[in-house]
């Protein structure tokens, strides 16, 4: 199972077994000591060949321009009244800061930072879910999570991970983790994923939104050094994702968004209606950012 999926929780193994999760732990610790997987809270996975995720503080401190950047143009497709749903994540905890400027919200999260950041906001409301904390991810996961989530439908779900790419979509690496964000995902109507350039190509152990389910990414301009970033941006565009593209502080003045050529670009997918905010906006040229700034030092 484990070589099929990557993955498998205790609980999993001891409904197909038939056998108790006790006996089932004590037969993963030897397979483990075996080389052949690597125990997990609550589960197992196979050994190496998938990134692990590092720890909060190291993420916190990871290109953390891009990530204002992004979360700046995610804030802005968020309208007054909205009800939607922001899932874990260091991006997303930025999102949220920028969030409490928008009157009338509702706000489902699983993450004590995107509660924190929005505590005192003035006329926005936070429901946040049940579960047990993840200290690594300051995070509620588990059933109690995931069954606070059942029967709740949102316009949006404003979601980060681990890695994304074409394949496989958004993933993560932690299992209990992964289990909620696809509840997250569930209960919106269009998902957007958050995500920086450093993610766009990783491929991490579990996924947790498939490609078809992604409506929009949100993400910064990859370096020129960073083809891999780039090819799965256009493998992503050409499925149907509608990728803005936000400055990161390198672009240009009017560079605030890009949309990619793909279907979803120019129709929204099984009939929805397009994503509120900005419109896509084309980069001006260099002789044009040149004549603007000659007006501008006329007037």
């Amino acid at each position: 199972m484990v070589r099929a999926n990557g993955a498998v929780s205790l609980r999993e193994l001891a409904r197909v077994v038939q056998t108790s999760e006790v006996t089932v732990r004590r037969d993963v610790r030897a397979l483990e000591a075996e080389g052949l997987l690597d125990r997990r809270h609550g589960g197992a996975v196979l050994p190496g060949g998938f990134a692990r995720e590092s720890g909060f503080p190291q993420r916190s401190l990871a290109v953390t321009a891009e990530k204002a950047a992004i979360a700046e143009l995610a804030a802005s497709m968020v309208t007054e009244g909205e009800a939607i749903v922001v899932g874990a994540g260091t991006t997303t905890q930025e999102l949220a800061r920028r969030l409490a400027r928008v009157p009338g919200l509702t706000v489902v999260t699983n993450s004590l930072l995107v509660a924190q950041a929005l505590a005192h906001a003035n006329r926005v409301e936070v429901v946040m879910t049940g579960g047990t904390l993840r200290g690594s991810s300051y995070a509620l996961v588990g059933s109690g999570a995931e069954q606070s989530l059942q029967g709740l439908r949102v316009t949006r779900a404003f979601l980060s991970g681990a890695g994304l790419t074409a394949e496989r979509g958004l993933s993560t690496s932690n299992m209990l983790s992964a289990s909620v964000d696809r509840a997250l995902a569930r209960a919106a109507s269009e998902v957007v994923v958050l995500a920086d350039h450093s993610k766009i190509g990783a491929d991490t152990m579990l996924q947790t939104v498939p490609t078809e389910m992604i409506t929009h990414l949100v993400t910064d301009q990859p370096p020129p050094d960073c083809s891999r970033a780039g090819t799965e941006l256009e493998a992503l565009a050409d499925q149907g994702v509608r990728i803005s593209v936000a400055g990161g502080g390198r672009a240009q003045p009017g560079e605030r968004e890009r949309t990619l050529p793909g279907p979803r670009g120019a129709q929204p997918p099984h009939g929805k209606p397009p994503l509120s905010g900005p419109p896509p906006i084309t980069p001006p040229s260099a002789q044009q950012r040149l004549s603007d700034l000659a007006a501008q030092r006329r007037r």
